[in-house]
């Protein structure tokens, strides 16, 4: 007779923290939300440590390179998708990896025949004032020259003067070479009073250029997540088809962690892709797997030697796996079952393998209930898609602004590796959808909000880092009554489009 799980299976949703005392020391300035990303053992520190428990999806339509950058700036990591060659994947991962934070490449390059009116119109377009000219007019010709907004007078100069007789020319430049770091970088524009220092190559071609006011914008990111060598640190998401081939690329390209994206990690064929990594590269390669949704799943991929392990199943804004197969378990339920073998498998081993909730957060609550259930970060799809550093078109539909999302197993992404069961190398049939999430700006102000809002809940439990969090936080069920009781009710919102006259 089939195995039936006592009691039903629950989304964040039906989930409400319960407060606890908070002292004075509970203010969200002295919130930790540092958070291990791969296992250690008892007494050991992780080899990787997020500084934000926030991690990209590893989707088409939400990690690419620009995600890469902006995430690990703001103390996440992205994992680039692997539903492309692996060639593609790993040029993905080497480009977050040689991005030098703070080293800006020019789009506002000129050449010397071009006319002060194309350098008003160009810094019209671009609204960047300071501007390198170069032999053929790309970011990376050879050094001739600068022009800054005081080179030249819009009211007084003639509009067709030549770049040639107005720009500082290069012999009179301060630059850096590539070699540079950024802090001697910054020292230079300091001693010399710069507002721009050009960085270029051994032939004089010019690679980047370091702002002045870019030094205050990266002290401002004290959270950025880097390396060893000061690199911004990156993901990647690997199959258990074409492993062989691809992670070596990944290695390569510098990718700091891989992750297995799969449906359903409960297989055989993880275990293989995990035995082969640990074959050929040891404990030195860092590999989360999953997905799984009860305590037999995590102890079978713990056993395997994951670093990570993602539960849920089904749960996802764009997946339909439940609705074609009926395969998957409530989120919170399934969460709160593998974080206590997690805790259970510490205690009899020594270990702690960090468990990532992959799936089901609607809202920004969703994400400290998460933390709270144990998970030690999430990993999140639609909630990235809609900013500007995914890598999807921003389009308006019906007078709004929305960004393209869509899953992995949707007949656009094709994505028939992440549903491997063995058979044809094909997408038998969708599990994922094609769609459309509002659009919400930047990275940046977006993650500030929600980071802000989970400290701002930590400190209303009395925790100051999320392992206080989860030692202390009380959770209760709700009603379905309760849930309509917690939005906004029995009132008439204003519309902000219509005026009111008060009599």
């Amino acid at each position: 007779m089939a195995t039936f799980f006592e009691g039903e299976s629950h989304t964040f949703s039906e989930y409400l923290l319960v407060p606890g005392y908070s002292s004075s020391e509970n203010i969200p300035a002295n919130v930790s939300l540092k958070t291990p990303l791969c296992r250690f053992k008892k007494g050991e520190q992780p080899r990787i440590t997020l500084n934000i428990p926030m991690v990209s999806a590893i989707m088409q339509s939400v990690s690419g390179e620009r995600m890469g950058v902006a995430l690990a700036t703001e103390g996440g990591m992205s994992f680039i998708y692997g539903s492309q060659t692996p060639e593609s994947e790993a040029a993905m991962v080497k480009w977050v990896k040689d991005y030098k934070a703070g080293f800006v490449e020019s789009d506002s390059t000129l050449t010397p025949d071009m006319t002060m009116e194309q350098v008003m119109d160009l810094k019209e377009r671009t609204g960047h004032s300071t501007m390198p000219v170069t032999d053929d007019g790309t970011p990376h010709g050879k050094l001739l020259g600068i022009v800054t907004s005081r080179d030249y007078r819009p009211s007084r100069d003639d509009h067709q003067a030549k770049v040639a007789t107005f720009m500082t020319p290069r012999e009179e430049l301060v630059t850096g070479t590539k070699e540079t770091t950024l802090k001697v970088a910054n020292d230079i524009i300091w001693d010399n009073k710069l507002n721009a220092l050009p960085i270029v190559d051994e032939n004089d071609h010019l690679v980047g250029i370091v702002f002045r006011k870019d030094y205050d914008s990266h002290k401002s990111n004290p959270d950025e997540l880097l390396d060893a060598n000061k690199r911004y640190m990156v993901g990647a998401g690997i199959n258990t088809r074409d492993y062989a081939e691809r992670v070596p690329l990944l290695i390569e390209a510098g990718a700091d962690v891989l992750c297995i994206d799969s449906s359903e990690g409960y297989s055989e064929w993880q275990k293989r892709t995990i035995e082969w990594i640990r074959a050929n590269y040891g404990d030195s390669v860092k590999v989360g797997a999953g997905n799984v949704v009860d305590a037999d799943g995590f102890r079978f991929l713990a056993d395997c030697g994951a670093d990570f392990i993602k539960v849920g199943i089904g749960g996802g804004s764009i997946c339909i796996t439940r609705e074609t197969k009926g395969i998957g378990r409530g989120q919170a339920t399934a969460l709160i079952d593998v974080c206590r073998a997690r805790d259970e498998y510490f205690e009899e081993t020594g270990i702690y393998v960090p468990v990532c909730s992959d799936g089901g957060i609607v809202y920004d609550y969703h994400m400290t209930l998460a933390l709270a259930m144990g998970a030690d970060f999430m990993m999140l799809g639609r909630y990235f898609a809609r900013f500007d550093e995914s890598p999807t078109n921003r389009v308006n539909v019906n007078g709004q602004y929305m960004k393209e999302y869509w899953g992995e197993g949707s007949a656009r992404a094709r994505n028939w590796q992440r549903y491997d069961l063995g058979g044809a190398a094909k997408l038998s049939f969708e599990e994922g959808v094609d769609s459309y999430v509002p659009y919400a700006g930047s990275l940046k102000d977006g993650v500030g909000m929600t980071i802000y809002k989970i400290k701002s809940t930590m400190c209303n439990c009395g925790a100051n880092s999320i392992h206080e969090l989860q030692q202390k936080a009380r959770l209760t069920l709700v009603s379905s009554t309760s849930i309509v009781e917690g939005g906004a009710h029995d009132v008439v919102l204003k519309d902000h489009n219509q005026s009111v006259s008060y009599h």
